[in-house]
């Protein structure tokens, strides 16, 4: 997965949901060891009453589009494939502008 032109990855799940919270936590697992140093990520966890909300993932990129993703309708290789289509047409354009 391309991280390299996210610039915020925000997140709310509950861990005992277990749609939206294995996908975001997969979701956590794929970005870069040093991702807290070249990206802001906010990580909330729902108490267990709010086991039944939808888990939500908020991604900012370098161009200041931002997307929000339901984790419970999104499996992880979505989610990739977008963040992937968006970060290859940004490195083109960067490429393109010298």
């Amino acid at each position: 997965m391309i991280t390299r032109f996210l610039t915020s990855v925000s997140t709310a799940f509950s861990p005992f949901n277990p749609k939206s919270g294995k996908t975001a936590r997969n979701f956590l697992a794929l970005l870069p060891p040093n991702a807290r140093t070249t990206m802001k990520i906010d990580v909330k966890q729902l108490p267990r009453a709010d086991a039944n909300k939808p888990g939500v993932l908020a991604l900012k990129f370098k161009d200041g589009k931002e997307m929000n993703l339901d984790l419970e309708t999104l499996k992880i290789k979505e989610i990739m494939t977008e963040v992937d289509r968006h970060s290859r047409m940004l490195g083109r354009k960067e490429e393109l502008a010298g």
